[in-house]
């Protein structure tokens, strides 16, 4: 499990990795990868604070009304809790 896990942290800060190096190219954007474990919304929000990031830029899954009621949004507390503008990307 523990494996699954970080090749699927892999997998995903690589895609992040090569869309901020295309945009690199053009902008100066600063990118710093920080991986973390524990409550996903705990960690996001701590990340930005000890980064003193800019902005903040995320997914969102999409749920609707119900589901997000029920399992909660990480997306959304991020949103009312990190210290900066927060970006929440919709899925497509």
């Amino acid at each position: 499990m523990e494996k699954y896990g970080k090749d699927l942290v892999n997998s995903v800060m690589e895609r992040a990795e090569a869309i901020c190096r295309d945009l690199h190219t053009h902008n100066q954007i600063k990118m710093e990868r920080v991986v973390g474990s524990g409550d996903a919304k705990d960690v996001i929000c701590g990340a930005v604070q000890k980064l003193k990031a800019d902005t903040l830029v995320m997914g969102s899954h999409g749920y609707g009304f119900f589901k997000r009621a029920l399992l909660g949004s990480v997306s959304d507390h991020c949103a009312k809790h990190a210290k900066c503008p927060v970006v929440i990307v919709k899925r497509t």
